[in-house]
C-alpha cells in the first residue's frame, strides 16, 4: 500500500519551484494558482530569498500550490487508483485535502491563503515561538511544558516534539531541557498549533462555511489523532480547529504502519516528511519528489507495488 504525504511549513526553500517551471505545463498550472491564491507564487518559488518565503502569509499557499503541481503530476496515467490513502503534516493537510477530493482546488487555494494570513495576524498578538525538543523522555518533556506554560505543538515521531508559547518560556526550556534532550529554536513567526491561534480559528470557521467538502476518494487521515476521516465536512471542521491544536504526526504514521504501508512518497517542497518516516517506519521505502526529476522514480515505486 502506498501512502501519499504532503509537507507542512518549513518545507520551503529559496528556488525550489524552479526545475518545476521550466516544464510550460507546470508554469501555467502554477500562474493559474497565482491568481486563485491571490498570490505571486512564481516570484515565491523561484527568486523570492529565504526571509521572503519564511513569511507566513506566504509560505503556506506557496507550499500546498507546490504539492499540488506535484500531486497532479502523480496522479497521472491513472495511479491514483492504485494509491492506498494520503495526508499532510499541518498546512499540508489542505493539500491531501485536494488530493482526496475533499476540496477544489481553488477552495484549497483560496482556504491555505485566509489561514497564512489569518494565524500570521494572530502570532503578531503576541510574541511567542516554537522550538524542537530531540530525544529525552516525553512525559518529563511534557511535565515541563505545564511547568513554563508552554504546549506540545506537533508530535513528530522519532524522538521529536516541537513545543511553542511565549518567548521566555523557551529560553527557559532551553536552559534547563529535560534529561537526554536537546532544544533547537525554530526560525518561524509564532506559536502555531497552540491557544495563541485561536484567533485564526474563528476566522477560519467563518471561511469554511463558504466551502462545499465532499467526502474524500482516498483513505484520509488526520493530525488530530492519526485516525481515517471518511466524511469531508468533519475533516474540514478538523482542518480549522487543527490550527490551535496539536500535530499528532506520530499518530498518522503509526496509522500508516497498521493499515500496511508498504511505500512512502512525499510531494514537494519533499524531505522532511520522508526523513520521519526512515527513523520511524524503518525498511520502508519512501520517494521524496522535489523536482520532476524524482516523478519516475515514485511512478516506479507505485507501478511495482501496484
Amino acid at each position: 500500500m502506498i501512502v501519499v504525504v504532503c509537507p507542512g511549513q518549513g518545507s520551503q526553500t529559496p528556488g525550489f519551484l524552479e526545475p518545476w517551471l521550466q516544464n510550460p505545463a507546470f508554469a501555467d498550472e502554477l500562474r493559474a494558482m497565482s491568481e486563485q491564491s491571490v498570490t505571486d507564487l512564481v516570484t515565491a518559488g523561484t527568486t523570492a530569498d529565504a526571509e521572503t518565503i519564511r513569511d507566513t502569509a506566504l509560505a503556506q499557499p506557496l507550499i500546498v500550490a507546490a504539492g499540488l503541481l506535484a500531486l497532479n503530476a502523480l496522479f497521472s496515467d491513472g495511479r491514483r487508483a492504485a494509491i492506498g490513502g494520503i495526508a499532510g503534516h499541518s498546512v499540508g493537510e489542505i493539500t491531501a485535502a485536494a488530493g482526496a477530493g475533499v476540496l477544489s482546488t481553488a477552495e484549497a487555494l483560496t482556504f491555505v491563503g485566509e489561514r497564512g494570513r489569518a494565524m500570521k495576524a494572530a502570532a503578531a498578538l503576541t510574541p511567542t515561538g516554537m522550538s524542537a525538543v530531540l530525544g529525552g523522555d516525553e512525559a518529563e518533556l511534557l511535565a515541563r511544558l505545564e511547568e513554563l506554560g508552554l504546549e506540545p505543538a506537533n508530535f513528530n515521531g522519532g524522538g521529536q516534539i516541537v513545543v511553542a508559547g511565549a518567548l521566555e518560556a523557551l529560553t527557559a526550556l532551553a536552559a534547563d531541557p529535560p534529561a537526554k534532550s536537546r532544544v533547537v529554536p525554530l526560525q518561524v513567526a509564532g506559536a502555531f498549533h497552540t491557544r495563541y491561534m485561536r484567533p485564526a480559528v474563528a476566522h477560519l470557521t467563518e471561511v469554511a462555511t463558504g466551502l462545499r467538502p465532499q467526502d474524500p476518494s482516498l483513505p484520509l487521515w488526520t493530525n488530530n489523532d492519526g485516525s481515517t476521516v471518511a466524511d469531508g465536512s468533519r475533516f474540514v471542521d478538523l482542518l480549522v480547529g487543527q490550527v490551535s491544536s496539536p500535530v499528532r504526526w506520530d499518530l498518522c504514521m503509526q496509522s500508516f504502519a497498521d493499515a500496511g504501508v508498504t511505500g512512502i512518497i512525499e510531494v514537494a517542497p519533499a524531505g522532511a516528511l520522508v526523513g520521519l518516516a526512515k527513523r520511524a517506519l524503518r525498511g520502508i521505502p519512501s520517494v521524496a519528489i522535489k523536482t520532476p526529476d524524482d516523478l519516475p522514480a515514485a511512478y516506479a515505486l507505485i507501478d511495482h507495488q501496484a
